[in-house]
């Protein structure tokens, strides 16, 4: 009894052991194929496999050795070291999401493609020591966005530009034949400024030119003409955020005049706005004219005179023929006060108040008749 409740006790534990033990075989397969002369990447092995050491074969790493590699998506190691690999063709390694390190040290590399590490963004240590890289393209980095650490030691780089990796902890350049003139200040900036522990520094040196053999890549005392040449990568760092903030701030301010303008198309209250307004200005700026330019008004004034017609003008003398006695009717005043009013009768006579005459009543005919 006490044997049977002490197994249902640990049972759990013991089932919990063999699940981890089972995880770790299936999480951790090793296939070593190392010394076999092989000119070709088997295609046999298991599909979850998760390190494979193929180092020291024929191994070139053709089109169809990139093919098999695909299938092994599983790999977290992948050691190629002392193969007959030349070139790194684009997408060498696509499928291979999961790998961690990957090295190929000893090789005869002399060529890598832009496009070589394409896919493999969790690799953390990729090795490249003792092959024949002339030069690198920084580019060729840009997807290998967890890498800590890499090895181009034994090459025949002479000259390395600043390599385009954040998360870079670790670098080792020493065995390479540098050439420690100005195109390399960039270089020693960024590993003066950065984190990045340079490996092995004091005897990653300069081999030319003559003067500068000796010093390390890091501590090289470079002349003036070099930093007015070369700018430090911190003060360009500072440019190029400058450029971006200028760039989102102009292409905020364009997004917001898009979407004005399109609010601006939905509702025209604004079209209304500038209506009142522009209205208000013609109608203020019309009352001034008319106050400050009364010969304007009076222009405007001077068309209430028109030319009597013909018909107009026989009415007005038989009017005035028929009725002769009209002036008799007024009460008697002196010459004075009649010459008054029959100039206030005929206010339309000939005026300097600047009004057009009518021609069509002849006055020496009415003074007669008076």
């Amino acid at each position: 009894m006490k044997t049977t409740s002490t197994l249902i006790l640990f049972w759990p534990l013991f089932m919990l052991l063999l699940s981890d033990e089972s995880q770790t075989s299936k999480t951790e397969l090793k296939c070593n194929f190392t010394r076999k002369n092989y000119s070709l990447i088997p295609a046999d092995i298991n599909e979850h496999v998760t390190i494979l050491d193929l180092s020291y074969n024929q191994i070139t790493l053709n089109i169809m050795d990139t093919s098999i590699l695909q299938m092994y998506s599983f790999l977290t190691e992948l050691y190629l070291i002392e193969n007959n690999v030349i070139i790194l063709h684009n997408n060498s390694f696509g499928n291979l999401s999961n790998l961690k390190i990957l090295n190929i040290c000893r090789n005869s590399i002399y060529i890598i493609q832009k496009g070589a590490f394409t896919g493999l963004n969790k690799l953390k240590e990729l090795y490249l020591c003792q092959n024949k890289i002339l030069q690198l393209n920084p580019d060729i980095f840009v997807p290998l966005k967890n890498l800590k650490l890499l090895n181009l030691q034994g090459n025949l780089i002479n000259y390395f530009d600043v390599p385009q990796v954040s998360r870079l902890e670790s670098i080792i350049l020493y065995g390479n034949p540098w050439n420690c003139s100005c195109r390399l200040l960039n270089l020693q900036n960024w590993l003066n400024a950065s984190n990045v522990i340079l490996e092995n520094e004091n005897i990653t040196m300069c081999s030319y030119p003559d003067n500068m053999k000796g010093y390390s890549i890091k501590t090289v005392p470079y002349k003036e003409e070099c930093y007015s040449k070369f700018p430090s990568p911190i003060i360009d760092n500072l440019h190029i955020n400058f450029l971006s903030i200028s760039n989102s701030t102009f292409n905020s301010s364009l997004n917001n005049l898009t979407r004005n303008s399109d609010h601006g198309r939905l509702g025209k209250s604004w079209a209304f706005l500038v209506g009142v307004v522009l209205t208000v200005m013609m109608t203020s700026l019309l009352i001034f004219i008319a106050i400050k330019c009364p010969i304007w008004y009076n222009f405007l004034l001077s068309y209430n005179h028109h030319r009597l017609e013909e018909h107009e003008a026989e009415t007005y003398e038989d009017g005035f023929i028929e009725n002769p006695s009209s002036l008799s009717q007024i009460p008697d005043t002196n010459s004075e006060d009649t010459t008054v009013i029959f100039e206030q009768l005929h206010s339309f006579v000939v005026d300097d108040d600047g009004f057009i005459e009518d021609k069509y009543i002849d006055t020496n005919e009415l003074c007669e008749e008076n």
